[in-house]
């Protein structure tokens, strides 16, 4: 009975489409939410806080395939929002590496334009419990958002482009190579195209940016942190305690030793003032909070552990990750043997990595990816891995000197935003209306 319902119920969708398709005589005289029950008849919209320019707003929650192959393998709850402000302007495609936030993306208040923001399956409100491992693939992603666009082009016929941030940005990479004509532009933010499960570039830029002064003292922070392993701990389980954190699927001194072991990416990653990294006049406490500020303990603990799962399972299979050098601190290790990001993924499933997969997406990314503009910053470790366009292809990578995985278009000088704008106004055609960024 099950099988006939999904069948009719497909069935159903591709003569509304169809019919769409065919006459568009559907959605005329609809009203916007009428429009898209028309489209998405399957799906719940309901209308959530219109921000910003936009002047409709609405969540769809989707029941996607698990596998777009094979419609008999079920389908899950795919969480999608749509703020909409006008159907002549241009759409920004938002593809969320990880859980969505209702809100507005930096590139669509440069294009005044529509905006769909689409999680990314299986994370957030998008996850089903247990998760079907074999389905969190980036094929099946991919084919997520073609299944979306091709339905919402019959609203939006004008100009597409797509955004994302970090794994979201790496996402509209893997996107563009798979349906280069889905989108008239690509926009990813600080998006590594990673070559290896665990990519040693990263650990060049650690160990080549800034000055050997401020290398030294995150070096310096480091041990000191391991050489008070017992007061640091017991600030840490304080800390625990105040903020109902458990640590069952990763015990305390292995959160702790991690958060040591990540401390050098995560500074750069985000901008860490060398000025700030306490010396060893400072109290053991004034060291805890600053360990606290830059690593964190938002991975380690169960909720995080719990969270990040599928991040992990993807990074191992698929995208690649960054390793820990352990040079600095190797002879003050106790609790973590083989530090390996591997730990942090799921154990229960095959974590086969794919080599080939992320190769082929740079390769077009750099020898065939025209219209792709890239945001980066300089001291992001994860710029290691951003690809570096032929001179032939028609794109534009931006990198902010002295920049962090927060860069964006509004970090860059007057005259380089003027290049980014003047750019895309080339790529997206003289009608499409850029409305530079304002302080």
């Amino acid at each position: 009975m099950n099988s006939i319902k999904k069948i009719l119920v497909l069935f159903l969708v591709s003569i509304s489409i169809y019919s769409c398709k065919e006459s568009g005589a559907n959605l005329e005289g609809l009203t916007f939410e009428e429009q898209l029950k028309v489209l998405f008849p399957t799906a719940e919209i309901s209308p959530v806080k219109v921000e910003d320019y936009f002047k409709k707003a609405y969540q769809l929650i989707l029941k996607q395939p698990l596998d777009h192959s094979n419609i008999e393998a079920g389908s899950f709850n795919h969480y999608v929002y749509i703020s909409h402000t006008d159907y002549s302007k241009p759409t920004v495609l938002v593809t969320e590496g990880y859980n969505a936030k209702h809100k507005t993306y930096e590139l669509s208040k440069v294009l005044q334009s529509n905006q769909v923001m689409v999680e990314y399956r299986f994370y957030g409100k998008s996850r089903p419990e247990p998760i079907p491992w074999k389905y969190l693939t980036n094929d099946q992603a991919v084919e997520d958002y073609h299944a979306i666009i091709n339905k919402l082009k019959l609203l939006y016929k004008n100009k597409w482009i797509s955004t994302g941030i970090s794994k979201g940005g790496e996402t509209v990479l893997i996107y563009k190579s798979k349906y280069p004509n889905d989108v008239d532009v690509a926009v990813p933010y600080v998006a590594p195209l990673i070559n290896t499960q665990e990519d040693v570039r990263t650990e060049d830029l650690i160990n080549s940016v800034g000055t050997d002064a401020c290398r030294n003292k995150i070096t310096q922070f480091q041990r000191h942190v391991l050489k008070h392993r017992d007061t640091i701990l017991n600030e840490l389980k304080i800390y625990a305690e105040k903020e109902n954190m458990q640590f069952t699927k990763v015990s305390i001194e292995e959160a702790l030793e991690y958060s040591v072991l990540e401390f050098p990416f995560s500074f750069w990653q985000w901008g860490g003032n060398c000025d700030d990294i306490p010396t060893d006049n400072a109290t053991v406490n004034n060291y805890f909070k600053y360990l606290i500020k830059i690593s964190g303990m938002g991975l380690y603990n169960d909720k995080g552990f719990h969270h990040y799962l599928p991040s992990f399972y993807q990074h191992m299979i698929e995208l690649g990750y960054y390793g820990f050098d352990l040079e600095p601190v190797k002879d003050l290790l106790k609790a973590v043997k083989s530090p390996s990001n591997m730990r942090f993924a799921p154990t229960d499933v095959d974590l086969t990595y794919n080599s080939e997969y992320i190769k082929k997406v740079r390769d077009y990314a750099e020898n065939k990816g025209n219209n792709i503009l890239y945001v980066y910053g300089a001291y992001d470790p994860w710029g290691a891995c951003a690809p570096t366009p032929a001179p032939n292809v028609d794109a534009l990578k931006m990198v902010l000197e002295g920049g962090d995985h927060g860069t964006r278009i509004k970090d860059f000088s007057e005259e380089d935003q003027q290049k980014i704008y003047n750019k895309l106004r080339e790529w997206l055609g003289d009608d499409i209306e850029v409305f530079p960024l304002k302080e």
